[in-house]
Order: C-alpha cells, then structure tokens, then sequence
C-alpha cells in the first residue's frame, strides 16, 4: 500500500482546492496551490504532524497563491512554478489579486518548471506537464507511480478552466486536455484545482472537450 496521502483543503472566496500532499512514513509533504488563509495551512500542516519541503503553483492566478509566500516564509521551503507565469505572480493586476481579492499581492518564485522536468518529492517522481490554456503558464504535475494529476484550472470534474482571463486560450486548453491530458492511464486520479476529483477515463467520456475531438 502507498505511503502517499493527499489532503484536500477548500480555500478563499472561490473554493480553491490546496492539496496538501505528504509521505505519511517521512512526514514530509509538499503544498500545491495554497490558495488563502496561510494560519489554516500551516496549522493543518502541524495537526498532521507533517512538514512541507515545497510549494508547487500549476498557475499564477490570485485563488492559487494568496498564502504561498507566507508557507515559504514559515518552512523556508522554494515556491516552484512555470517560467511563462512567473510575471504573472510578480503583477497584481495579471493575477487578479488586486480585481477580485482587494488585497494586491506579488511575489517571485524560487524555481522555474518545464514540460518534460521530472521533480523528486516525497520518495516519487513528479512529471512536469505543460498545459497551457487557462493561462499560457499553466501546468498539471503528474505523479506515475500514484497514478495522480494535480491538475490546476485546467481540468475539473465534466468541464474545464475558463479561458477569458489574461493570457487564457481556449484553442490551447482543448489541445493541452485533448492531446496530453486524455494520453495518460484512464485510471489516473485527476484532482482539480475547484471542484470534485475526478479520472482520466471519466473524463474521457464525459467531459465537453471529449466531443470537440470527436
């Protein structure tokens, strides 16, 4: 049986899904998308008794980093995300935080990821996806051996990310679910950045992008 646990936590004012995803021997975890609300995060962080090596962004909107610089402060971890939404992070009017959130926020990363770049966290190998659409910087970060994608805003539960915000295309977003996403294992467990988890074989069958390839 796998040691790997996710934790799922619904954050801010859109329901963002920050995952807190750790090795239970190790108790070292990673933080994906720490959407708000930093004293929650760390707080279940020490409840779990686990303790963050990183903080992984699959984009730079507003919903999924309001609490990362906080998480890098408390564990001095390295905030990783795409090179292409790396100003996003650093301009609070890209990221939306200024328009939605009231409170402008802007940060660099520590690390830059690329298609292909294989991480190593928590004793498993993290495959890079680059899936842009949602924003041009958007990436899933796919764990083979747990058969996981933590897919951002790119894939959800019988729909998609939304493509009218900045540097959004909804030709790329059917391209990157079409073409990538639909490539991997049908029994890939997707966990979205809003919304229900979901699979790569479910998907496949019930999700809009399935018939604009058809």
């Amino acid at each position: 049986m796998s040691n790997i646990r996710i934790k799922t936590c619904v954050l801010g004012a859109v329901s963002t899904n920050c995952y807190l995803v750790y090795n239970e021997d190790t108790k070292e975890a990673v933080v994906v998308d720490p959407a708000d609300n930093a004293p929650y995060i760390l707080n279940k962080c020490s409840e779990l008794g686990i303790v963050p090596t990183a903080v992984l962004l699959t984009h730079g909107h507003f919903d999924h980093m309001l609490a990362a610089a906080d998480v890098r402060r408390a564990f001095q971890v390295k905030i990783y995300v795409s090179e292409t939404d790396e100003a996003m992070l650093a301009d609070a009017g890209l990221n939306l935080s200024e328009s939605f959130s009231g409170v402008s926020v802007a940060f660099h990363a520590d690390e830059f990821v690329r298609e292909g770049q294989e991480l190593e966290f928590l004793g498993v190998t993290w495959k890079v996806l680059e899936t842009p659409g949602h924003t041009t910087g958007s990436v899933c970060f796919y764990i083979p051996e747990e058969k996981v994608l933590l897919a951002g805003d790119t894939l959800f539960y019988e729909s998609y990310g939304r493509t009218d915000l900045p540097t959004g295309s909804s030709s790329q977003i059917v391209a990157s679910i079409a073409d990538k996403l639909f490539s991997l294992p049908d029994d890939t467990m997707v966990y979205p950045g809003h919304g229900d988890p979901t699979s790569i074989g479910y998907e496949k069958k019930r999700n809009p992008i399935s018939f604009y390839r058809r």
